[in-house]
């Protein structure tokens, strides 16, 4: 809920443009973010490589009203694909969020993102940070673990996978190099990320004190340098 909330609203910030646009969701699990967009009256496609979820998002789509279903088109791939089945300039705004990660090389997945991008289109992503990686077990008190983090960026996620981060300046120079360099970022969960979702204050009053503390701290030096995850909105 903080994440997702967070990234909301960043990007909410970005998109400027009073008209509808063409987005495409890399990696859209549950459907949280192509169904906030098209309730907001875009288009979006979302897609995402496991069944399961996507089932997940198929059931919540069923759920909105007939004018955001027909805005939403979901389908089973993953963002290897997205060169193949779009052509360029395809969409005005494309989502990765939670997906590089996963990737030992993110390189030909950026590439082909930036290619369907439209001129003036944006490219939001969400990546773990590879410059603050110690901070988590830093705050648990695992010091192993965090010594382990300053030399790398590789490390284990909550769900026990292991995934990679991504240092800000190294990413902001790929993407330049593929003609997408970064207009903004922000820090997402500066202060939570200890903190599980589910273990949000349940009482309305206090979970909006903490989400606008983490989205004050998300746009300010230094508290954004040290978040566990950074979203990154790049133009094209």
């Amino acid at each position: 809920m903080v994440r997702q909330e967070l990234v909301t609203r960043q990007l909410a910030e970005q998109l400027t443009r009073g008209t509808a646009l063409r987005v495409l969701d890399v990696g859209c699990a549950e459907g949280t973010q192509a169904l906030r967009l098209a309730r907001a009256g875009h288009f979006v496609t979302g897609i995402d490589p496991d069944p399961g979820i996507l089932a997940v998002a198929h059931q919540a789509l069923a759920a909105e009203p007939p004018e955001v279903r027909d805005r939403v088109q979901l389908l089973t791939g993953d963002g290897h694909q997205v060169g193949r089945w779009f052509g360029p300039r395809s969409f005005d705004l494309v989502l990765c969020h939670g997906t590089l990660m996963y990737l030992p090389d993110p390189d030909p997945m950026l590439a082909s993102v930036a290619r369907i991008l439209a001129p003036g289109g944006l490219l939001s992503l969400l990546v773990r940070n590879g410059d603050a990686l110690a901070m988590r077990a830093g705050l648990t008190g695992d010091w192993r673990a965090c010594q382990e983090a300053f030399d790398t960026t590789r490390y284990t996620n909550r769900l026990g996978l292991p995934a990679r981060a991504d240092r800000l300046a190294e990413l902001s120079g790929t993407l330049a190099g593929f003609a997408v360099p970064v207009r903004h970022w922000y820090g997402v969960r500066v202060f939570t990320d200890t903190m599980p979702d589910e273990a949000a204050p349940v009482d309305g009053r206090q979970l909006g004190q903490l989400l606008d503390a983490e989205e004050r701290a998300g746009k300010q030096d230094p508290y954004r340098h040290v978040a566990a995850l950074l979203h990154v909105v790049c133009a094209k």
